[in-house]
Formats: C-alpha cells, sequence, structure tokens
C-alpha cells in the first residue's frame, strides 16, 4: 500500500464566498452586478444555511477534516462594527464541525473583501493592514478549539488579482472579466485568451505583511498552528528554461513560499503543471484530456508543488490545502486524485513533512465569475440545492478509512 500516518488529516475545502450565497457586502458581489463576463453567485449553493447538511457527508463518508472559510464582509459590514451575530453562526460552524468529528481547518480570508474596504482603497490603501489586523482581532475571539488556521488564500492569486482590479481601472482599459482559475485556453477547445498578468511583488509584499501582522496575534489568542496557502504553477524548465523558470518562481511562488518560514505549517495548492522555456511560461496546449478550466491533467503536480516548497521553505510542515480538477467525469476525478496521492507518498517517503490532503473542492460551486467548472465531490442542483454524493466523495473517504491507496497487483 502506500501509507498515510495516523492523525493525517483527509477532507476537502470551500470558499464562503463560492458556496453560502448573497454575500451582499463584499467587493466580489458588487462587481458581480457591473463587469462585463461574470456571472453572478446569488443563492451560491446556500451552504450559509445548509452547511450542516455539507459536514455530514463529508463525515459520513470517513473524512476527518474540513476546510471553511469566515467571511470579512459579513462579520464587519461596516468599519469598526462587528456583527455579534455572524460571529456567533461561524462559531457554530466550528461546533458542528467538532459534532460531527471533523477537524475544522478556518481560512480567514478567501479572495474576497468588505466592500466600503475595497472602496477606501483595498490592499493597496493606507489602512489595509490595520484594516486586516483588527478584523482578525475580532475573529480570534471565536475560534477556540481551532487547531489549524490559515490566514490568507493564494496571497500570490490575491496579488495578480489586486494587479488586474489596478489596470481594468486605468484609462482605456479592457473591462471584459478575465477569471483567476480559468486559464489561456478555454477549457471548450475554444479561442484562446490573453495570460495571466503575473503577480507585481511590490503588491505581494503588501500580503506578506498583511499575514505576518496577524500570525501571532492568532497564535497567542488561540494556540492554534498558522499557517497560509500558497498557489503552486509546478513549473518544469524546458532545457535552457533554467533560469527563466527561477524568475518566474520567485515573482508567482517564492516570495510567499519564503514568507512563510516562521509559519506551523504551509498550504500548498496545485492542480496542474506547466513547462517553461527560455522565453517563459508556454500554454497549454489544445488537448482532450485538458480540464474544464482549459489546464493539462497533470496529476503529478502536486508531488512537484511539495517538493518545490519543502526545499524554498526549508522544511516547513505542509497541508495539501487544495487539490482537484475540472471535470464533468467523475471517473476522472477519482483517477486523478489517485494519481495526486501517489505523488504525495513518494514525496513523503522521500521526507517530505505532509501533515494532511484537503480536495478541492466539496461542492460544484462558484468558480469566480462562472458556474460551468465542476470541481465538486457532490453535486448541487441550482434550483433545488439538492446535494448528490458523487463516486469520488465515497471512493476518498475509502481512502481516508483504509489510511492508504492499494497498489495495483503486480
Amino acid at each position: 500500500m502506500t501509507t498515510f500516518p495516523d492523525g493525517f488529516l483527509w477532507g476537502a475545502s470551500t470558499a464562503p464566498h463560492q458556496i453560502e450565497g448573497n454575500n451582499v457586502n463584499s467587493d466580489f458581489w458588487a462587481n458581480e452586478g457591473r463587469v462585463p463576463g461574470m456571472e453572478r453567485s446569488g443563492d451560491a449553493c446556500d451552504s450559509y444555511h445548509r452547511y450542516r447538511e455539507d459536514m455530514k457527508l463529508l463525515a459520513d463518508a470517513g473524512l476527518t477534516a474540513y476546510r471553511f472559510g469566515i467571511e470579512w464582509a459579513r462579520i464587519e459590514p461596516i468599519p469598526g462594527e462587528i456583527s455579534r451575530a455572524e460571529l456567533a453562526h461561524y462559531r457554530r460552524m466550528i461546533d458542528s464541525a467538532h459534532e460531527f468529528g471533523l477537524t475544522p481547518v478556518v481560512t480567514l480570508h478567501h479572495f474576497t473583501n468588505p466592500r466600503w474596504f475595497a472602496e477606501e482603497g483595498g490592499w493597496l490603501g493606507d489602512r489595509a493592514i490595520d484594516r486586516f489586523r483588527s478584523y482578525v482581532d475580532a475573529a480570534t475571539g471565536i475560534l477556540d478549539g481551532v487547531e489549524w488556521v490559515v490566514t490568507m488564500n493564494e496571497p500570490n492569486m490575491l496579488a495578480m488579482m489586486t494587479g488586474m482590479a489596478k489596470a481594468m481601472q486605468a484609462p482605456g482599459a479592457s473591462s471584459e472579466w478575465q477569471s483567476p482559475t480559468i486559464d489561456e485556453e478555454r477549457g471548450d477547445g475554444g479561442s484562446a485568451r490573453p495570460p495571466l498578468p503575473a503577480p507585481e511583488p511590490e503588491i505581494g509584499a503588501r500580503f506578506v505583511e498583511a499575514h505576518h501582522a496577524v500570525r501571532d496575534l492568532v497564535r497567542q489568542r488561540i494556540g492554534a498552528k498558522v499557517g497560509w496557502s500558497v498557489a503552486n504553477r509546478a513549473f518544469v524548465a524546458r532545457p535552457g528554461g533554467e533560469e527563466k523558470k527561477r524568475e518566474l518562481e520567485y515573482i508567482w511562488e517564492d516570495l510567499y513560499l519564503e514568507a512563510s518560514r516562521g509559519d506551523d505549517f504551509v498550504g500548498v495548492q496545485s492542480y496542474s503543471s506547466q513547462w517553461v522555456g527560455e522565453q517563459g511560461i508556454e500554454p497549454y496546449p489544445p488537448h482532450p484530456d485538458n480540464t474544464l478550466v482549459g489546464t493539462a491533467y497533470r496529476p503529478d503536480a502536486i508531488g512537484i508543488a511539495v517538493r518545490h516548497t519543502a526545499e524554498v521553505t526549508g522544511g516547513v510542515p505542509i497541508v495539501i490545502t487544495e487539490n482537484g480538477i475540472a471535470t464533468g467525469d467523475d471517473s476522472r476525478r477519482i483517477a486523478y486524485t489517485e494519481g495526486a496521492l501517489r505523488a504525495l507518498g513518494a514525496a513523503m517517503a522521500d521526507g517530505i513533512d505532509i501533515r494532511g490532503y484537503l480536495h478541492w473542492t466539496l461542492l460544484d460551486n462558484y468558480e469566480w465569475g462562472h458556474w460551468a467548472p465542476t470541481f465538486g465531490l457532490v453535486a448541487v442542483d441550482r434550483e433545488t440545492f439538492v446535494r448528490t454524493p458523487k463516486p469520488s466523495l465515497g471512493w476518498l473517504g475509502e481512502v481516508a478509512q483504509r489510511g492508504g491507496l492499494v497498489d495495483a497487483a503486480a
């Protein structure tokens, strides 16, 4: 068998804006109504009201952990005014996770901001760090008993999104929305779109400052393990592309991984891999196996990602906080996940410290401007909100209960 240690976290991840519904005080909700090419989230999966049902699906399948976020825009709808009712709501979620035997992994910030924060200048504003620290200070009051806290989700992608938003406001700029999770080549074989811009290091440095501003605060208040999650592109160099790869790795990943060196863990999030040549990142070529978001089918990417992360951080413990595939074929989801877990098993056998695997995602959800890509272990009817578990949910639960993968017969 490919085995994983006792205490290994097995579960799935979600983001509040993508599943809760009606996050009306957030900056993302405001953009959904005015940016061309962006679909509305609306009721999303109505998980704000159905979170116990969602947690029970995970627990009944045999999984042991659930990563979910708390929404700043709900907790602090106007500056300095903290909603006790919303804090109580998220505390009930934490208590429910414990009731179902799930280890809660709580994310404090997952892309979305209060609308007032964006109008104040957002992450580039003069008060951004103080505003974030104040919010986290309030949030720690409900986190007693939470062992794992992610301060920010994918700050490198958030830096890119912040730069995109700034560029869209420039005179003569295109206002067409580019989802950060849909790549250059459309998954339906349609025409290519412009590549996603690299995150600006100056913007990235602001997120490093924000993370460090709240890391010790969370540790001191609740004694949790604290880290953040980084989107890893799993770059592989073509002959002659090694120097370019190192340059791109710093811009996309290493700036943020280096900032994790004092953390209790680092979340690794990877879905596919890309080649880097002398001229830069090579677009994903059209291929029948490409995913619904246009990326290559690369279950080995997570293995590349954890090895690179361990090298840059100097061995900070790793939790896979996201890994999955956008596909309408659940058998492909199972095959992809098995390949990813085998790559993790090989990395662990080589001494890399990995503490858990949290699949992206639990539910088919709102994919940052689009509804078509399906990453979930559970299908959701958007009219009735009925949840229908896919075979992949039961399969992953069996792996978790068994503690590993059964190797194929020789």
